[in-house]
């Protein structure tokens, strides 16, 4: 079996190898092995790998495999599975190791593929369209029934295009935040009534003012943080919500240097992982968007690239790449795996 792993912290471009060993994983009660033919490059798991993820346990020199989603087929099942089964494609998510050919889940992880879902845009169907929907649910929050504005970080990414498409879709008074005017571009080109400023322009925290009627936002949705964090509570209005879902920028603020007492400000920490902790019904409700959504919008599931497995620096360096497009895929062969 192959697995990319590393036994140290530090750039995944350094510390990340290929390693192959003999023989597979075995799914337990309750379980089902899943060979993995797709898995996604996510900035949270080259995050994770550099040790930039607060609450990690000391990793020492035991190896570690990244990844937390992936598109498959059920390879076997353990004793009380009874769907999915065997030859059953699936996306799973949470699955830790995924970068991996072999990976075993719980069952109720392993979400069934429709048939007119492709292989990549399935690896896709989970990780980032749960993200929209929690977060979508924290600017309602924030919002408490007012219609914005609300500003995005990093808007050009993967998330920050599902963010946009659900704005759009509801009616939501959205600021877009890009770092390129090739990321301002393609953003004006597919949400031409939204506004796009590039926060490389000397007078952007101005444009973003006048875009929001000078009231400021009632809530900014930020990947970024480090040093723009204190920037981006400055363009909030009062009693606004900073939204934080992740940590791709450098730098730090502090929060002696937020005015948060005397304006009233609130931040909130979203996470996907904070997903698992919601009742059954509501993770079936869930799903069943992100699945739809794969199913009938798979254009904002979109593939920047494909490597094998043994290419998994080069998928990085793609992955880091300023102005990239899509998602970063790692893939299998289709039958490979190693000796049972």
């Amino acid at each position: 079996m192959r697995s990319v792993v590393h036994t140290r912290r530090g750039d995944p471009a350094e510390v990340l190898e290929l390693r192959e060993e003999p023989g597979r994983p075995r799914p337990g009660a309750g379980e089902v092995l899943v060979r993995l033919r797709v898995r996604p490059v996510h900035p949270g798991d080259l995050v994770a790998v550099e040790g930039g993820l607060p609450g990690l346990p000391d990793q020492r020199s035991k190896p570690r495999i990244p990844g937390v989603e992936g598109m498959g087929v059920v390879e076997s099942a353990g004793a009380d599975v009874r769907t999915p089964r065997p030859g059953r494609r699936v996306a799973v998510f949470p699955a830790p190791g995924a970068w991996a050919e072999y990976v075993v889940v719980p069952a109720e992880r392993a979400v069934p593929v429709p048939d007119e879902v492709g292989d990549d845009t399935a690896a896709l169907m989970l990780v980032n369209p749960l993200t929209l929907v929690m977060l979508h649910r924290a600017v309602e929050q924030a919002l408490d029934g007012h219609d914005g504005p609300v500003v995005q970080t990093a808007a050009d990414s993967s998330v920050g295009r599902l963010v946009a498409t659900r704005a759009e879709q509801h009616g939501l008074r959205l600021v877009n935040l890009v770092r390129s005017t090739a990321g301002a571009r393609k953003m004006r080109e597919l949400f031409p009534a939204q506004p796009v400023i590039v926060t490389s322009d000397a007078d952007w925290r101005e444009q973003v003012r006048r875009a929001t009627g000078g009231e400021g936002a009632r809530a900014v949705l930020d990947c970024v943080g480090g040093s723009l964090t204190e920037d981006l509570a400055g363009l909030l209005a009062d009693g606004g919500t900073l939204i934080s879902y992740g940590r791709l920028g450098s730098g730090a603020t502090t929060l002696d240097d937020l005015p948060l007492v005397n304006r009233g400000l609130t931040i909130r920490g979203v996470t996907i992982w904070h997903w698992t902790e919601r009742t059954p019904e509501q993770r079936a409700e869930d799903l069943a968007f992100a699945v739809d959504l794969a199913r009938t919008s798979p254009e904002l599931l979109e593939v920047a690239a494909r490597y094998d497995l043994t290419d998994v620096r080069a998928a990085v360096e793609h992955a880091r790449r300023p102005g990239k497009s899509g998602t970063v895929l790692l893939t299998s062969p289709p039958g490979t795996g190693g000796a049972r």
